[in-house]
């Protein structure tokens, strides 16, 4: 973790700024048991569908996301989570610029 980010209140919207055509992503924690990692998608970004070997936990906190899994989408907005859960094929496409906190738990 960065030494910038410790015990501070951060507004976690503003800890990555959109880029044009992109997906950027900062990882914020980085333990053996998982991860905690923004991301901020522009309109018509995504990430193809993959699957992961532990449990995963999508917080929008800008903008609006396509989110599918295991074939059924769902729409989550700023304010809402999703969980993806282990294994289960998942997509992610940006229907507008949106943000992202993904909390990857390993065990």
């Amino acid at each position: 973790m960065s030494e910038d980010l410790k015990a501070k209140v951060l507004k976690v919207a503003n800890l990555m700024e959109y880029q044009e055509g992109s997906v950027v992503s900062r990882e914020i924690i980085r333990k053996e048991t998982g991860t905690v990692t923004i991301f901020a998608f522009d309109k018509g970004e995504g990430l193809s569908e993959h699957t992961a070997p532990f449990d995963a936990m999508v917080q929008v906190v800008d903008g609006k996301a396509e989110i599918i899994i295991s074939g059924k989408s769902n729409l989550v907005s700023a304010g809402e989570m999703i969980i993806m859960p282990a294994n289960d094929p998942h997509a992610l496409n940006a229907v507008e610029r949106f943000k992202m906190v993904l909390t990857m738990i390993r065990s």
